[in-house]
């Protein structure tokens, strides 16, 4: 990527991606799915092979995943037919693509939105690695993805998408400046002058959406198949938490809650976006699974007016409270190396444009399921 433009700093769009697979850069192990190559990241795949671990970790300088793997490993599991992943446990599993990135070229990853939606915790690997979802420059190698189901039981396979890379060349990161002179002329929430110091705030809205400010997961569920889109009852996996009138929200420890913006969300073409982590100044919870935000997001003329951000919140240690309109996170933009070919919500396979307090994609309204 360094030939044309050594200097500059962006995120990779879709057609870049294509390029640097067709180059060898990406090396997928089976051709890709129709959809897998959104507008500013590449869907990764699980492999054949997973592994039960009695820990988590990371290898450090000098170790591969595969050697950690062989270290903590409790059992193989065999994920070409399927396999159920139980909550509280510690999984590795080998992804499909295979990295061989140009000196120049580092990348992130973050779970899908879908995978934060159903309170599954998932991390990429290299070998190597003194962070997690990071892939340092010039990387090449095996990806694996670390899975920790913490509310439902999940069934995987194969092929099944759990994360998200992205690739980026330099530091496109926006500065407050930048970010205050985008906002001005392209405006990315609907709030007049936020404080844009550290990314643009996002706040949580209790006010309501239809009676309901949000979901809390039940426990002792039955088990939730990643690949199956609306195929499961929200009523046997979700308690709707009405709005009372109050505005605010005591969270439970260790509960989780499906919660969602009180603005909307706009993220330009030339642009991507990701909610940053939980700040622990603002409150005794986190937000953890936002994840990326590709260009064209909340845009009106991709379909998306009005699109709030999902927020999926987990409190910690104590009960928490939460009010409406208080700030529960960051968003931190930015530049696309070039347009992409297609924004989010142009095409197939964008869920969440313009929506508003939605659960993941995997649960439908009861009429929609087929008879029992």
């Amino acid at each position: 990527m360094s030939g044309d433009v050594p200097a500059a700093s962006g995120i990779l769009p879709a057609q870049a991606i294509t390029a640097l697979t067709q180059a060898g850069a990406i090396r997928p192990a089976t051709a890709y799915a129709a959809d897998q190559i959104q507008p500013a990241s590449l869907d990764l795949r699980l492999g054949r092979r997973a592994y039960r671990v009695r820990t988590s970790f990371l290898p450090g300088s000098g170790r591969s995943v595969a050697t950690c793997v062989e270290a903590f490993a409790l059992h193989e599991i065999d994920l070409t037919q399927g396999a159920v992943l139980e909550t509280g446990c510690v999984y590795i599993a080998e992804l499909q693509e295979t990295l061989a990135l140009p000196p120049d070229l580092s990348a992130s990853a973050n779970p899908k939105s879908s995978t934060g939606r159903i309170d599954v915790f998932t991390r990429v690997i290299t070998d190597r690695a003194s962070a997690f979802d990071q892939i340092e420059a010039g990387y090449a190698g095996q990806l694996y993805a670390e899975i920790s189901p913490r509310t439902f039981p999940v069934r995987v396979r194969t092929g099944s998408r759990l994360s998200q890379i992205r690739f980026r060349q330099g530091d496109p990161r926006l500065r407050e400046t930048e970010l205050a002179a985008l906002h001005a002329s392209d405006p990315l929430i609907d709030a007049a002058t936020p404080s844009l110091q550290g990314g643009v705030p996002v706040s949580v809205d209790l006010a309501g959406f239809d009676g309901l400010i949000g979901y809390r997961a039940k426990r002792h569920t039955g088990l939730i198949d990643v690949d199956r889109p609306r195929g499961h009852r929200t009523r046997d996996f979700w308690e709707p938490l009405p709005a009372d009138g109050s505005r605010t929200l005591i969270l439970d420890p260790g509960q989780f809650y499906i919660l969602a913006s009180k603005e909307a969300v706009r993220v330009p073409a030339d642009y991507a976006a990701e909610m940053v982590p939980f700040d622990p100044l603002v409150g005794e919870f986190r937000v953890h699974y936002a994840g990326f935000f590709d260009p064209g997001f909340g845009l009106s003329e991709a379909g998306g007016a009005g699109a709030r951000a999902v927020l999926e919140v987990r409190s910690r240690d104590v009960p928490f409270l939460l009010e409406d309109g208080q700030i529960v996170g960051r968003l931190v933009y930015e530049r696309m190396l070039e347009r992409p070919a297609t924004l989010y919500g142009a095409g197939a396979g964008s869920n969440y444009q313009a929506q508003g307090l939605k659960l993941s994609k995997h649960f439908a309204s009861e009429p929609e399921l087929p008879a029992a």
